[in-house]
C-alpha cells in the first residue's frame, strides 16, 4: 500500500486525527513525516539515520515554503469577520484547504521516494516515531507519541 494510501487510511480514525493535531499544534511536530515512520515501521522499512535526516530536511523545506503558510492562512480565513462575506470566504478557505492537502500529498510522495524498500517484518512503529520526532525538534513528545503509535491502525 502506498504512504499516501496508508495515510488516508489511518486519518480515518477520529482518534488518530486528534493524537496528530495535538503532535502538530501543541509540540510542534510534522504530521507526513510522522505518518511516514509509521507507515515505515508497519511495512518493514527501517529508515537508517541518514534517511531520516534527508525526511526531515525535505518535510522541513514543504513545511516552512508551502505548508505552514497555506496553513495559516487557512486558518485565518476560520474567523468571521464582517467585511467579508461568509459564503465567499468559507469558499476560498476550502480551496486553501484543498491545495494544503495537494502540498501534503506531495510531500508524503518525497518520502515515500525516500523510504528504503521493505525488508522483513514490521518495525516497532514508536521506535521509529521517536526517532524521527528526536531529529524534527529538540523535544520529544513521548507520551503523544506513544497515544499515536497506539491509535494508529495496524
Amino acid at each position: 500500500m502506498s504512504l499516501w494510501d496508508w495515510s488516508l487510511r489511518a486519518w480515518e480514525s477520529n482518534a488518530v486525527q486528534i493524537a496528530c493535531l495535538d503532535l502538530q499544534d501543541a509540540q510542534g511536530q510534522n504530521i507526513p513525516l510522522l505518518l511516514w515512520a509509521a507507515w515505515a515501521a508497519q511495512t518493514g522499512r527501517a529508515p537508517d539515520a541518514d534517511t531520516i535526516e534527508a525526511a526531515c530536511d525535505t518535510a522541513r523545506v514543504w513545511q516552512e515554503t508551502t505548508i505552514a503558510p497555506l496553513r495559516a492562512i487557512r486558518r485565518s480565513l476560520k474567523t468571521r469577520t464582517p467585511d467579508l462575506d461568509d459564503a465567499a470566504r468559507e469558499a476560498v478557505r476550502a480551496q486553501v484547504k484543498a491545495v494544503e492537502l495537494e502540498a501534503e500529498r506531495h510531500l508524503l510522495t518525497a518520502l515515500e521516494a525516500l523510504s528504503p524498500a521493505p525488508g522483513g517484518a514490521a518495525k516497532p512503529v514508536l521506535t521509529v516515531l521517536v526517532a524521527v520526532s528526536r531529529e524534527w525538534s529538540p523535544i520529544t513528545p513521548r507520551a503523544a507519541l506513544t497515544l499515536l503509535a497506539e491509535r494508529l491502525p495496524a
